[in-house]
């Protein structure tokens, strides 16, 4: 078993004289130095090719890099700490501040009144956003189906045809008990259990359900295509020691020397999961979940708009790479709250930019469809997915079923849709599926 380490120098030596050093070159060195978080926090494999002061070696810019970091690292609150005892420390990355002001004004619910002034559209914007989360996030763990596939088996409400199909849908179903009903409670064993169930159902044998990992399940992280392992999770009693805390802190009971916004703290709670690694399979969803419960429960409700896990997805190898940093190189946390932090970033603008184009799009459409053919909203929402999935059918039974309306209501808006020429239907068998016509484009 080949289990992955960082190369990095050698600098036992170079740390005693860190200081020696840094005063050699303190007229110039802070200006290099920013350049090692600013605007990414790095490790070594990069800082070791940055510019420095002249007539100095790499290895000692490093030493003088980890000098200063250990300084501001020890004014940042300790969180947790691995099993060798030695505390996880971090320290405000670049941008940190004015990020989270941003989050405060935005995140916490002037967002959606800036430009989703609609009950209903901003219902769907969340339930897109958990479609997007659940998908996503399973995607990460090995889910092997599209986008659209796994989109159209949550919104049509089938069942699943597969293993990713499950995985999808079970993940799907545990945000939802988290944004329903998670976020009005406080985290516990059984809570951990349950989401754990929820996440499991049907993907793993029922024995290993809702049960944290032994030390003779001999579990660890890795790679399915070089065997590399790239984290061995803390042993059996040392999890079992850490989860109350992990529990107390996600619950504020622990007390805090100094305040911390909740996104941070989201963030750590996330990594913190991972760390443990509690359970047989499911540890990255149980701990996106874990981030989502705590912002949601910390009134960040607009985070569910967020497609946070499909921003992740695009570098899997960075987010991995933020928890081995964190991990290899001094229990650094600085590494996995920046990569973080500039996600949610990324994030927020593609869905700002998703929703401002799509409120605009919709208002348009919606008033045409409202004023001049007098289509309700189940109707105008159908259309809009038949436009953008111009394969897709619909039934009177899986319309009844997608807004949980009787058949006999279902018939009518599919029928008026029909009569109106924005649909054409073919009975084939027992089934008549009905599909856009020309004119469901023309109304876009």
């Amino acid at each position: 078993m080949e289990i992955y380490r960082l190369k990095k120098p050698d600098i036992g030596g170079l740390e005693k004289r860190a200081g020696l050093i840094y005063y050699k070159y303190r007229e110039t060195i802070m200006e290099y130095v920013e350049k090692s978080s600013t605007p990414k926090y790095l490790f070594w494999d990069k800082v070791r090719y940055l510019p420095r002061p002249e007539g100095m070696t790499a290895e000692e810019f490093w030493a003088v890099v980890k000098m200063l970091r250990g300084l501001a690292s020890r004014s940042a609150q300790p969180i947790a700490y691995d099993e060798t005892g030695k505390y996880f420390t971090w320290l405000r990355p670049s941008g940190l501040d004015e990020f989270l002001h941003i989050i405060d004004l935005e995140l916490g619910g002037t967002l959606a009144s800036t430009f989703i002034d609609d009950p209903t559209v901003r219902r769907r914007f969340i339930s897109r956003g958990i479609m997007e989360e659940a998908i996503a996030s399973s995607q990460l763990e090995g889910a092997n189906t599209t986008r659209k596939a796994a989109k159209r088996m949550l919104s049509e409400k089938h069942k699943p045809a597969n293993r990713s199909e499950q995985m999808i849908l079970n993940n799907y179903r545990a945000m939802i008990e988290v944004e329903e009903t998670l976020k009005n409670q406080p985290l516990s064993m059984t809570t951990l259990m349950d989401l754990h169930r929820i996440l499991m159902e049907n993907t793993l044998p029922p024995e290993d359900i809702g049960r944290f990992r032994k030390q003779a399940d001999n579990i660890t992280v890795v790679d399915a295509s070089t065997g590399v392992v790239y984290h061995v999770p803390p042993s059996e009693e040392f999890l079992r020691q850490e989860l109350p805390r992990l529990i107390q802190y996600a619950n504020d009971e622990i007390d805090e020397r100094q305040f911390m916004h909740p996104v941070i703290k989201a963030i750590f709670l996330h990594f913190w999961v991972g760390h443990l690694h509690p359970f047989i399979d499911g540890n990255g969803r149980m701990a996106r979940i874990i981030f989502y419960w705590y912002v949601i429960r910390k009134g960040y409700w607009a985070f569910a708009y967020l497609p946070i896990s499909r921003i992740i997805k695009a570098s899997p190898a960075q987010y991995r790479d933020a928890y081995i940093y964190t991990e290899q190189d001094d229990n650094d946390l600085t590494y996995f709250l920046d990569y973080n932090i500039r996600k949610l970033a990324q994030a927020k603008r593609v869905f700002e930019a998703y929703a401002k184009r799509k409120t605009e799009e919709n208002r348009r459409m919606t008033r045409l469809a409202r004023e001049e053919y007098g289509f309700n909203d189940r109707q105008i929402q159908l259309l809009r997915h038949l436009h953008k999935n111009p394969d897709a059918a619909t039934s009177i039974k899986t319309h009844a079923r997608v807004y949980d309306i009787s058949v006999v209501t279902a018939r009518k808006d599919l029928e008026a849709l029909e009569e109106a020429g924005f649909l054409l239907s073919r009975k084939i068998g027992r089934d008549r599926p009905f599909r856009a016509t020309e004119k469901t484009v023309e109304l876009f």
